[in-house]
C-alpha cells in the first residue's frame, strides 16, 4: 500500500522527533504525560477526532502510521493506543456533552481507558460480573476489574458492565467513571512490563445518568463494533516494537565483530535478518490493508482480517525481540541494553486485547471450522 506525500511527511516528522530526542523508555511506566502534553501541541493526539472538538481528524490509517512510529522512536506515550480505542468508541457512541469534554482532555495529551477484564472473565469477556444499578437518576457500581492498562494516567474510565439480570450478552453497558470518582480504587499490578497495568475495584461507585456511553444494554453490540479498531491498533503499535528490535539488532550486527569479521556476515545471523525482514513488510501491508478497509467503511465487521493482523503483528514483535537478544548475546541479555526490555514489552502483545489463541479461533471460525 502506497502512502500519500502527505502521509511520508508525517511519518518523517515523527521519526525526526524521536531521533531528536533520544527517548529512554521509563522502566516502571512507559508513559510521560509531559511528551503526551507536547505531541498534544502539535496536533498529533488529535488524530481521529474531528476538528470541531479540537482534534486534527486524519485517517485509521494516519492513526496507525502514528502507533507504529511512536513504538519504532520509543516515544513514551504507551497510553496512547488504549486512548484511542476509546476515542473510537466515542467517536461512534458518545453524546455531544461527552465528545467535547473528553476530545477537549485528549487533544492536550490526555489520557482515557477501557476496563473489560475480571477476575473470572478474561478471554470470555461476556462472563463479567461487574453491575451497574439505577439510583437517584444516575448510575452505582460494584465489581472489580483486572489489567486495565493505564487507568492509573486516565481521566475517565470507561467501564463494561451488567445494567440487568440477562445471561452473557444481554443486559451489558459501558458507563465512563472519572478517576477522582468515590469508591473507586485503582491499584498498580508489577509485571513484566513495568506497572503499567491495574486492578480496579469499585464500591458503591456513583456517575450521574450522563456517564453512561451509547444505549443502556447495548453494550455487548458496542463492543464488538469496535473490535477491528482495538486489534489494529494493537497489531500497529506491535508492529512499530518488531521494527525497533529488528533496528537495534541489525546495527549491533554490523558493528560487533568475531573471529574477525561482523556477526551478521554469518549466513546464520544473516539469514534471520532476511526472514525478519520479509516478514515485518508482509505485516506491515497487512496492518495498513485493514485499516484501510476501516477507513472505507467504518461500520464493517473484519473478524478474519482483524484478528489476523492482531495475530501476525504480535507473534512477530515477540519473535523480533527474542531473536534480538539471542543474535546481541550477553548484551541481549543485560538490563543496561535495551533488547531484553522489547522482549517483555512483546510478550503482552500475544495476551492482551485477546490471545494468539482466541485470534486463532476467531480466524478458524470464519473459515467456516
Amino acid at each position: 500500500m502506497k502512502l500519500t506525500h502527505e502521509q511520508e511527511a508525517f511519518v518523517e516528522a515523527i521519526r525526526d522527533f524521536a531521533q531528536r530526542e533520544r527517548f529512554e523508555t521509563p522502566e516502571h511506566d512507559g508513559h510521560s504525560p509531559e511528551v503526551a502534553a507536547r505531541m498534544g501541541e502539535l496536533g498529533w493526539y488529535g488524530l481521529q477526532i474531528p476538528e470541531e472538538y479540537g482534534g486534527s481528524g486524519g485517517s485509521f490509517v494516519d492513526a496507525t502510521l502514528f502507533l507504529e512510529e511512536v513504538a519504532r522512536g520509543r516515544i513514551p506515550v504507551g497510553a496512547y493506543g488504549i486512548t484511542l480505542i476509546v476515542v473510537g468508541a466515542l467517536n461512534r457512541f458518545g453524546s455531544e456533552e461527552q465528545k467535547r469534554e473528553l476530545f477537549g482532555h485528549v487533544v492536550k495529551g490526555g489520557t482515557l481507558a477501557i476496563a473489560m477484564s475480571e477476575p473470572e472473565a478474561g478471554s470470555d469477556v461476556a462472563n463479567l460480573k461487574t453491575k451497574a444499578r439505577r439510583e437517584d437518576g444516575g448510575y452505582v457500581l460494584d465489581g472489580a476489574k483486572m489489567w486495565c492498562s493505564y487507568a492509573h494516567r486516565a481521566s475517565h474510565t470507561l467501564i463494561v458492565c451488567r445494567t440487568g439480570e440477562g445471561d452473557r450478552h444481554e443486559d451489558m453497558s459501558m458507563i465512563l467513571v472519572p478517576r477522582d470518582a468515590e469508591g473507586f480504587t485503582i491499584t498498580p499490578i508489577p509485571t513484566l512490563g513495568g506497572e503499567e497495568t491495574n486492578e480496579l475495584h469499585l464500591d458503591g461507585v456513583r456517575v450521574p445518568e450522563e456517564a453512561l456511553l451509547g444505549t443502556e444494554g447495548g453494550g455487548w453490540t458496542q463492543l464488538m463494533a469496535g473490535l477491528n479498531y482495538e486489534r489494529t491498533i494493537l497489531a500497529a503499535t506491535s508492529l512499530g516494537l518488531a521494527q525497533r528490535a529488528f533496528d537495534d539488532a541489525l546495527a549491533y550486527a554490523k558493528e560487533r565483530r568475531q573471529f574477525g569479521r561482523p556477526v551478521g556476515s554469518f549466513q546464520a545471523i544473516s539469514h534471520k535478518f532476511a526472514e525478519l525482514a520479509t516478514q515485518i513488510a508482509q505485516v506491515r501491508l497487512l496492518v495498513r490493508w485493514v485499516a484501510s478497509l476501516t477507513d472505507e467503511d467504518p461500520s464493517r465487521m473484519l473478524p478474519q482480517e482483524a484478528s489476523m493482523a492482531k495475530l501476525a503483528a504480535t507473534e512477530l514483535a515477540k519473535r523480533c525481540a527474542l531473536e534480538g537478544v539471542q543474535i546481541m548475546g550477553g548484551y541481549g541479555y543485560a538490563t543496561e541494553y535495551p533488547m531484553e526490555r522489547y522482549l517483555r514489552s512483546a510478550v503482552v502483545g500475544t495476551i492482551y486485547g485477546g490471545t494468539s489463541e482466541i485470534q486463532k479461533n476467531i480466524i478458524a471460525k470464519t473459515l467456516g471450522l
